[in-house]
């Protein structure tokens, strides 16, 4: 029974959770009750806690960690600037006078919105509030509309510059070091932020345009779900060109640095939160008010992700001294399908845990004690983090626990049913799955291009 305390400790933090506490200190007061009862019981190390000083130490000494707040400063100022209100009005006259021209808009928008904040909650609450109500009174089917929106808010997780791949590519930087320093290989090779980046490209653009695909088909099938537009008026050149070059040259020139190997994530990051300043200053859209409600939302989004970093650091501690690391890598072994059953067995209990932990709890407690020893097991670490963010893009759009439904569920009309969100969103999600089996049958389509910039 001992050898199992830390899934029990694993469950329990779930349990805790789904209550609602908040998670940093979910997962350091579960783990430290679980280390109090050890020590006293004998079964647990006291010495193991005498780590974390370091732990903590090495995450303020993190460079790649200073692009989290850059970028989410970068999303907050562009959306506070109204860049994306601007453009979907822009985009959305552009297609009128095709069928489902307004949701493929709201797809382009949300994707170009998706790469500059790259949050999940910011982006579709974002596009909620500015494009359902349009959709609908557009005679746009509730289904179609509000599904569209969902499935496009969560495109922060897999469009680079994402703040869940800066995540995701540092804790799997320290795993892939520590599965080779394991194996005996002292010589260790590296994995970057700016490698998942590349990594996503394909996969991420291939999505929009499968979301965009289905939109089309779907329209010409269904006619009365999407009105063609009465409006004949199309945006001029100038006028599409002031929406839309803006964003698209910022989001270019951060990705752009990184690629081409210019800058580091950290420095491009800066570079995209003082662009979105400069973008906020030349559209006359920045305040002294709305400055400081920029650096408060960023402050507050910016504290959140570090204390549960630490208490996931504690968490991550207890787990190895009770020998959880070892449990997880027999288990593995012990399982049917070699690589493959381990592989899939983490990628269901991920998607599970995305019904009630965020992106962030799961990169920095589930990934650290997984990731090393698939690694181990010879399974390539861009691959393996591009299947995490589109597994947990997954997790997100699911009923009845998705994120992404609750967002839009706060800001959609009370007219709009929640049994039609549930409904809308069930093709994104077999689109989704679609793409996840395309890279686990081809994983090319993620490793082809980093292994090119290389």
């Amino acid at each position: 029974m001992v050898e199992y305390i830390p899934l029990i400790m694993f469950a329990v933090v779930c349990l805790v959770l789904m209550l609602g506490y908040p998670v940093a200190f979910s997962l350091a007061g579960t783990a430290l009750i679980f280390a109090g009862a050890g020590i006293v019981s004998g079964y647990f190390d006291s010495s193991f806690l005498s780590a974390l000083p370091n732990r903590v130490f090495g995450t303020i000494n993190n460079t790649t960690l200073i692009a989290i707040p850059l970028f989410i400063m970068m999303g907050i100022m562009l959306e506070k600037s109204r860049v994306a209100e601007q453009l979907l009005s822009n985009m959305a006259a552009l297609f009128g006078q095709l069928r489902g021209g307004l949701a493929i808009s709201v797809v382009i928008v949300g994707m170009l919105l998706a790469a500059s904040t790259g949050i999940v909650g910011a982006t579709v609450v974002t596009m909620g509030l500015m494009s359902l109500p349009t959709m609908l009174n557009s005679g746009y089917d509730t289904k179609l509309a509000t599904g569209t929106i969902s499935a496009t808010g969560t495109l922060g997780q897999i469009i680079p510059p994402s703040i869940a791949l800066v995540l995701l590519g540092d804790i799997l930087s320290s795993a892939y070091q520590q599965a080779q320093l394991t194996m005996g290989i002292y010589n260790p090779k590296t994995v970057s932020v700016g490698d998942l980046f590349v990594g996503a490209l394909i996969p991420g653009l291939l999505l929009v345009s499968l979301y965009i695909l289905y939109i089309i088909i779907y329209t010409r099938l269904k006619p009365e779900s999407a009105p063609l537009s009465e409006s004949s008026e199309k945006p001029s050149a100038i006028e599409l060109a002031q929406g839309l070059l803006p964003p698209v040259l910022l989001i270019v020139a951060v990705l752009g640095s990184i690629l081409v190997g210019a800058a580091t994530p950290t420095e491009a990051a800066g570079v995209g939160a003082l662009g979105a300043t400069l973008l906020a200053i030349l559209k006359k859209e920045l305040s002294f008010n709305k400055l400081r409600e920029v650096g408060e939302q960023t402050l507050q989004v910016t504290c959140m992700v570090f204390m549960i970093l630490i208490g996931a650091a504690i968490f991550s501690l207890v787990f190895r001294g009770f020998g959880g690391e070892e449990l997880i890598h027999h288990l593995f072994e012990q399982m049917p399908g070699g690589v493959f059953g381990a592989i899939a067995t983490v990628m269901l209990v991920i998607f599970l845990l995305g019904f009630i932990l965020d992106f962030i709890e799961i990169t920095f407690v589930v990934v650290p004690i997984v990731g090393p020893i698939l690694l181990m097991m010879g399974v390539d670490p861009i691959w393996l983090g591009i299947m995490i963010a589109i597994n947990l893009q997954t997790s997100f759009l699911t009923p009845p626990f998705g994120f992404a439904l609750f967002y839009l569920r706060g800001v959609a009309p009370s007219s709009v049913k929640t049994s039609d969100i549930y409904r809308g969103v069930i093709p994104f999600i077999i689109i989704q799955l679609i793409l996840l089996t395309m890279i686990a049958l081809w994983p090319g389509l993620v490793t082809t291009l980093p292994n090119l910039m290389k």
